[in-house]
């Protein structure tokens, strides 16, 4: 017959993957905000875009169920070592996706902005962009979901990749600008736009060394590889 603490251990292990499946919830619904961002940006869909920014309230609910969860654990569990890793990372993790949803849906509002403009070729290089850091956030919470922390180093290492691309829109963007001057507003919003998928990398990198803290109880070694250099 079951001991009083193994009945406790198993609610424990319960109320994490409770946990969990919010946090892949949310991860599933901001990657597809980003995919869906960028899609309604190509077509030029200010009515679809307004439903990508109607979307993101579906994120901030699930993040606040999320700290709700981990208070009540915190509370009714008193978790040590691992499990309070477990508990304090999905906490830390819930509030990156959110940011991630918000970048996304700041992606389309501007899309509607650029819809009362006339489009502009340089539009084509955010999709690759937007590829990629969505790749990095799939990823990072692949690593999260199977505690892989050769994963999770991996995505931290490929978030240089990200900066490299985005350095490159930059560079282009400011080119066009630079070639006529009618592109700048469109550019300029762009640009803001690049650099939201750019910070999306970051998000995706924060994930992963929540994982590698959890596994370890420590950071990752070494520091970031940052290839970012717009502001040099």
């Amino acid at each position: 017959m079951p001991t009083q603490h193994e009945h406790i251990v198993k609610s424990f292990d319960s109320e994490l993957e409770r946990l969990y499946g919010e946090i892949a919830r949310m991860g599933e619904i901001a990657t597809s905000q980003l995919d869906a961002a960028i899609d309604v940006m190509l077509r030029r869909d200010t009515k679809a875009a307004q439903r990508v920014v109607a979307n993101d309230e579906a994120i901030d609910m699930l993040e606040r169920e999320v700290s709700q969860d981990v208070l009540r654990l915190l509370a009714l569990r008193q978790p040590m070592a691992r499990d309070l890793r477990e508990v304090y990372s999905a906490l830390r993790i819930s509030a990156d996706i959110e940011r991630i949803g918000d970048y996304a849906t700041n992606i389309a509002k501007r899309s509607m902005v650029l819809n009362q403009g006339t489009p502009v070729d340089a539009v084509r290089g955010l999709p690759a962009l937007a590829k990629t850091a969505n790749a990095l956030v799939r990823d990072a919470l692949t690593a999260f979901r199977n505690r892989d922390d050769v994963l999770a180093l991996e995505v931290r290492d490929r978030d240089a990749e990200l900066d490299l691309q985005y350095t490159s829109l930059f560079r282009e963007l400011l080119t066009y600008m630079m070639e006529d001057p009618r592109n700048i507003t469109s550019c300029a919003h762009l640009l803001f736009m690049a650099k939201n998928i750019e910070r999306i990398g970051d998000h995706a990198t924060n994930i992963a060394e929540n994982t590698w803290f959890i596994v370890h109880g420590d950071q990752p070694p070494g520091g970031r590889d940052k290839r970012d250099t717009t502001s040099q």
